[in-house]
């Protein structure tokens, strides 16, 4: 979380949530919808850039749209609400 919401570096909230991304694990997406939840507009902005990267061709990170579905589910509501915005991202991406 810390690295996501790194007030001095945005390059390193950028750089964390495509390796989280990429990663696409539950444990990995619940730490950036909780980041996304906590965030303010600049960071959540860098923390989508950092998704978008990852999602981007040619591997795209197929895992994170999966788990986006298991996260809408969580019993914390800060991670249901980053997880709705991780998966606006995902079908943003892939119109």
């Amino acid at each position: 979380m810390g690295l996501l919401l790194d007030v001095a570096d945005t390059a390193v909230t950028r750089r964390t949530a495509e390796a989280l991304a990429q990663v696409g694990t539950v444990a990995a997406a619940r730490v950036i919808a909780l980041a996304v939840a906590d965030a303010d507009d600049n960071h959540a902005d860098w923390i989508q850039t950092g998704v978008q990267d990852a999602l981007a061709p040619p591997d795209g990170a197929p895992g994170l749209v999966a788990v986006c579905g298991q996260l809408a589910r969580d019993p914390e509501a800060a991670v249901r609400r980053g997880a709705a915005e991780l998966f606006a991202w995902t079908v943003d991406t892939r119109c």
